[in-house]
């Protein structure tokens, strides 16, 4: 072994260490208790696959799931390409450029609690402000109960969520197009590509990989949601926004199924890495067709 990787593996053994105690053993200890019937206190009771198969046939997970599919969709379909348009316009480092992605990256500063309370009276039906400019604007047949509704709430969530998770893909992106060297947009320029046909023949197929690794993170991050939708309707109303993270939190933490909330939260990672797993196939094959 060469030097140059001893110094890696000791730079990197410090990073991986607590990776695996605080990432990976909490993975595995939740799978084994997801086996057992616990309330967190006593003994607990081994039924083998009994929390998985009840939480498989249990209509209220898959609809929490579908509600987390909105929330993937959301992410990605809405903050990836918002991301990557402000990107393409805002990736030079010009005084107002860099004023603006500060802006735009204002909401990854505060606290998801302190969102949803700002969105939650803004959805309010009576004192809040989009209700109230429907109205000013002579449209009040347009005001709705904004996070009540279940025909339109699951929408109504989505906006925050994807206002406030635009800030790390802008910058994600806007590092990978800086990262593009300039000789490869003279030799476009001179061939003739501009506009349309640059985006898609060189600027994309060029950070297609940046995009990949974003959707990876908008699935996990979707599929884990939690603060901002248990701030904002707790789930309700009548489970209508139910998620898995809410599913489990309320049988883990408020009926004291501690062995069915490990199972469920196991659950939540295979159905993560089965939708990044499918996510990144579907792109390697759209990469080819680039």
């Amino acid at each position: 072994m060469t030097r140059a990787k001893r110094f890696i593996i000791i730079g990197l053994l410090p990073a991986v260490i607590l990776y695996v105690i605080f990432v990976l053993v909490p993975i595995v200890w939740s799978a084994y208790y997801g086996f057992f019937d616990w309330k967190g206190i006593g003994a607990a009771k081994y039924i083998g696959f009994g929390n998985f198969t009840e939480a498989l046939q249990d209509p209220m997970f898959w609809k929490s799931f579908v509600n987390n599919l909105y929330i993937v969709g959301f992410s990605i379909f809405g903050q990836l390409p918002i991301a990557l348009l402000l990107a393409l316009v805002l990736f030079k480092n010009s005084f107002f450029q860099r004023f603006i992605r500060a802006s735009i990256f204002v909401p990854m500063v505060l606290s998801s609690v302190v969102i949803g309370i700002i969105w939650g009276y803004m959805y309010h039906p009576q004192i809040g402000i989009i209700n109230f400019l429907l109205d000013f604007l002579g449209l009040s047949s347009w005001e709705m109960q904004w996070l009540s509704d279940p025909k339109i709430n699951m929408f109504s969530l989505g906006v925050p969520i994807i206002w406030a998770n635009i800030g790390p893909y802008l910058i994600l992106f806007i590092a990978a197009l800086q990262n593009i060297s300039s000789e490869i947009h003279d030799a476009a320029r001179i061939d003739g590509a501009t506009g349309s046909r640059k985006l898609f023949a060189i600027t994309l197929p060029m950070i297609w990989n940046t995009i990949k690794v974003a959707v990876v993170l908008c699935i996990s991050g979707s599929l884990k949601a939690f603060d901002l939708i248990f701030i904002m309707t707790g789930g309700g109303p009548a489970h209508s926004t139910e998620l898995l993270a809410t599913y489990m939190y309320n049988n883990t933490f408020t009926i004291y199924r501690y062995g069915y909330g490990s199972a469920v939260s196991t659950l939540i990672v295979i159905l993560s890495l089965a939708l990044i797993a499918g996510s990144q196939l579907l792109m390697n094959n759209k990469r080819n067709q680039l």
